[in-house]
C-alpha cells in the first residue's frame, strides 16, 4: 500500500507540478502570483496538517455537500483518496520548483536560435527545451520521489493500512517496540536506496543521450 499511495501522489503532484511550473514561467501576472502563492502555501505548511485537513476536513465538506444536496448518508474519505490528495498536493508544489528551475536552466541562445529557424513552439519543447530540462530536473525528481515515499508514512494517522501503519500495529502488539520500528526504518531505507540508484541510471542516460543529441 506504500508504494500504491506514493506512486499515485508522486504523479498526480507532477501532472498539477506541470501546471504550477507552466503558470509560473510562461502564465500572466494573475495566474502567476496565483502559482506563486500555492507553491508558498503548501511549501510553508506541515505536511501532517495537510493529511489532517482532507482526512478529517474532508469528511465534514463531504457531508455538508452530501446533506445540501438531500443526498442520504453515510459520507466519507478513504485514508488512501486523503492521502495521495494532501501528499500529491504537496509534492506539486515541491515538483513544481525542480521543473521551473529545469526550465530557467535551459540556455536562452538555445531558445531564440530555435525560434530563428522557425521551430513551432511545440518543435521547439520538444526538440530543445524539454532534452535539456530534463537532465537538470532528473536529479530533482529524484529528490522529490523519496520526499513522497517517506511521507506516505504520514498517511497511516488515518488508519490506513500501509508499512508505518503495520509496523505500529506489531510493535503495539509484541510490545517489541525496537526490532519493529528498526525493521521499519531499514525497509524505507531499501526502498529509497534502490529509488535512488534507479534516478541515478536515468539521470546518466539523460546525459549520455543528451551528449550524443548534441554531437
Amino acid at each position: 500500500m506504500t508504494l500504491y499511495v506514493s506512486v499515485a501522489a508522486f504523479l498526480s503532484g507532477l501532472a498539477f507540478g506541470t501546471l504550477i511550473a507552466w503558470a509560473r514561467v510562461a502564465g500572466n501576472w494573475p495566474l502567476r502570483k496565483l502559482a506563486e502563492a500555492y507553491a508558498t502555501v503548501f511549501r510553508g505548511v506541515p505536511d501532517i496538517l495537510v493529511i489532517y485537513l482532507f482526512y478529517f476536513g474532508g469528511r465534514q465538506v463531504v457531508t455538508a455537500i452530501g446533506t445540501g444536496l438531500g443526498l442520504s448518508g453515510p459520507f466519507d474519505i478513504s485514508g488512501f483518496l486523503a492521502g495521495v490528495l494532501a501528499i500529491g498536493l504537496i509534492s506539486a508544489a515541491n515538483q513544481s520548483e525542480v521543473l521551473r528551475g529545469a526550465y530557467q536552466a535551459v540556455p536562452r541562445g538555445t531558445i531564440e536560435a530555435g525560434r530563428v529557424v522557425g521551430m513551432t513552439r511545440l518543435i521547439l519543447f520538444r526538440r530543445v527545451i524539454a532534452p535539456q530540462a530534463l537532465v537538470t530536473a532528473i536529479p530533482g525528481m529524484g529528490n522529490q520521489w523519496q520526499s513522497v515515499i517517506k511521507e506516505s508514512a504520514l498517511v497511516s494517522v488515518t488508519g490506513l493500512v500501509e508499512t508505518m501503519r503495520q509496523v505500529a500495529v506489531a510493535a503495539g502488539t509484541t510490545q517489541e517496540h525496537f526490532l519493529f520500528y528498526a525493521a521499519g526504518a531499514i525497509i524505507y531505507l531499501i526502498i529509497t536506496t534502490l529509488s535512488d540508484h534507479v534516478f541515478r541510471l536515468a539521470e546518466r542516460r539523460s546525459l549520455r543521450g543528451h551528449e550524443q543529441g548534441g554531437l
